[in-house]
């Protein structure tokens, strides 16, 4: 029983959150993914999941995020084409298995695993739920609320701000080439998912993004989860601010319908949030929830 619901539960994720078929154009025939150099050795992997970053270097590969198993095969296979260099280090930006169950895939070929302390946390914890506990690979090494390393000719940061898409979210900040891989802190024109299970606060989201824009600044270009169909999975600031109003009028919208005497049921019939137009694709229902559970909670 317990592992037909992992199935059950990876089904509904993939089907929420996994990338849609018109950005899974390849550039061969022969490959279901796609690779775009940001920089001429920082690039971004989409294939099904959350979007993956790399960093290329005359020593080693720094890997953010990892997919599925079978994706993240595809980016070892990928990349060993790219660079005869060792895997170093694999970061996980939080703990959903969209981004964290292709780990196992760089068990015996990378030296550490990163995340946020609650991430890791957060991965076992659903790994006994599961009953997958043979099929994960941990982080090794965890932070709490910074965390710095150099890797040859670029520094690398983690930042945690609080508690948001879950209690465990890292940017992950390449300050030389000024890029940060949000994971789900950001969907770009996409519904987003809150795991209120996981500590989410879509109400602290916001918070932590305007923590995030403070932090870097306009020219930073800023890596994305997910995007929606015809959105790409890299931005700038004012696409980060974009999806913090959208959260914003999400919440203002649902707390307005309360006041008028709707129902959870009536409010979830909503098709388009004022105010949030671009958010046009599947799984509205998502964050309308998650608004309407954290203002009856308050």
């Amino acid at each position: 029983m317990q592992r037909r619901q992992f199935i059950q539960h990876s089904a509904i994720i993939v089907g929420a959150l996994s990338l849609s078929p018109e950005r899974c154009i390849s550039a061969s025939q022969n490959n279901p993914w796609t690779i775009t150099m940001l920089t001429d050795n920082l690039g971004i992997f989409e294939e099904k999941g959350g979007t993956i970053a790399f960093l290329l270097s005359k020593t080693g590969i720094v890997v953010v995020d990892a997919e599925f198993p079978e994706q993240s095969q595809h980016l070892i296979q990928a990349l060993k084409k790219k660079s005869s260099q060792p895997f170093k280090v694999l970061i996980n930006t939080h703990h959903h298995m969209d981004h964290t169950s292709g780990n196992i895939s760089f068990k015996g070929i990378v030296e550490h695993v990163l995340a946020h302390q609650q991430s890791k946390h957060n991965q076992e914890v659903m790994a006994q739920k599961y009953n997958s506990e043979d099929q994960q690979l941990y982080p090794d090494q965890v932070y709490t609320n910074e965390h710095h390393f150099s890797f040859d000719n670029e520094q690398i940061s983690l930042h945690y701000f609080g508690a948001a898409h879950t209690d465990g979210d890292s940017f992950i900040h390449f300050q030389h080439a000024n890029i940060v891989h949000c994971g789900d802190l950001v969907f770009n024109r996409r519904h987003p998912y809150i795991d209120h299970g996981a500590g989410a606060s879509m109400k602290n989201w916001i918070n932590v993004l305007n923590k995030g824009l403070d932090f870097f600044d306009q020219k930073t270009t800023f890596i994305f989860g997910h995007a929606g169909n015809g959105f790409p999975a890299k931005g700038t600031a004012e696409d980060v601010k974009a999806f913090r109003d959208f959260l914003g009028n999400v919440f203002q919208f649902v707390e307005k319908e309360i006041k008028n005497g709707k129902t959870k049921e009536e409010i979830l019939q909503t098709t388009i949030i004022p105010g949030g137009e671009e958010w046009k694709s599947d799984g509205i229902q998502r964050p309308l929830t998650a608004a309407w559970e954290e203002l009856n909670a308050s």
